[in-house]
């Protein structure tokens, strides 16, 4: 009889730890859709650029839209319907500031958006425009007193992801190990372009450093990598050259016999037909300055644009 009783307690027993085990395990690993959410964060990037430094932070975990598509100007971009309606229904939108897109703030406000805006230009030291340049006064498209073309620059590419992080995490908590780790993957992957770019250019004599541009959008980047890019434009795309700075160009372009005249995806090419003509250089590669070309391009991710 105490056998019996044994054995049917054990069995009694038994089952308790097995509940109690399965009921720990649902507390400590949860139901399936805590770890994959059921409904994707929806988010808004102003331009190409920043919309793919959104999908390699926010992976599976968000769905990204651009306003501004690939080898379009957000400079001379005007804002439709449709727009409005994909920002209202946003939870997030990630934008560049510094006055680059002139259009946002309007979007916003007509749109009745109440998504979290990451702007990924926070904590960056900007470029101040040179004063001597006026070249945007007068258009819609203003930029201020500040270079916005941040993102011409790894290490500002740096600030931006960071700044994406901690929005992303502050919109989604749940996914925040996966932000982060994806985050610094992505820094190592920027490391390693700008390595390589070091490298291209140290096979570049340094007076023959110098491309001529049709858009003065490269001052990051000329910074970073030590060399020069003088552009017809001003900042913006939107503002045409003057014969004066077309003639201060080409007076550059002779004295240090610039080899190639380079234009951007984004361009008038023009500009550059016509700055080859006056100098003698011959029409180079294209350059890519505001926005990522589409998939079948050459530069369809900001690390193959760079």
């Amino acid at each position: 009889m105490f056998d019996l009783y044994l054995k049917r307690n054990n069995i009694i027993f038994n089952r308790r730890v097995l509940l109690g085990g399965l009921a720990l395990a649902a507390l400590a690993f949860g139901p399936a859709h805590a770890q994959t959410p059921t409904k994707k964060l929806a988010v808004v990037a102003s331009f190409s650029i920043l919309a793919d430094l959104g999908k390699e932070i926010g992976g599976d975990r968000i769905e990204v839209k651009s306003l501004v598509g690939p080898n379009a100007d957000a400079h001379v971009y005007r804002a439709t319907p449709q727009d409005a309606k994909l920002v209202r229904e946003a939870d997030v939108l990630i934008v560049n500031g510094l006055g680059f897109e002139g259009f946002v703030p309007r979007l916003i406000r007509a749109s009745g958006s109440k998504a979290r805006v990451i702007t990924v230009t926070n904590g960056l030291k900007p470029i101040e425009k040179p004063k001597s340049g006026g070249h945007d006064h007068g258009h819609s498209h203003d930029h201020g007193k500040h270079d916005p073309h941040a993102w011409q620059s790894i290490e500002a590419a740096r600030t931006f992801v960071a700044n994406i992080r901690d929005g992303l995490i502050a919109a989604d908590p749940s996914g925040e190990a996966i932000f982060r780790a994806n985050t610094e993957r992505y820094l190592a992957e920027l490391d390693k372009v700008r390595g390589e770019i070091v490298a291209m250019l140290a096979s570049i004599p340094k007076d023959d450093r110098l491309a001529i541009a049709n858009h003065d959008a490269f001052r990051y980047f000329t910074r970073d990598f030590g060399i020069r890019i003088e552009g017809a434009r001003g900042l913006s795309t939107e503002a045409e050259p003057s014969a004066k700075d077309i003639a201060r160009i080409v007076r550059i372009a002779k004295e240090r016999k610039a080899k190639a005249v380079f234009l951007e995806n984004i361009a008038d090419p023009r500009i550059a037909a016509q700055l080859a003509k006056e100098t003698g250089a011959k029409l180079g590669g294209v350059l890519y300055s505001d926005a990522l070309t589409d998939e079948k391009g050459p530069a369809p991710t900001y690390l193959a644009m760079m």
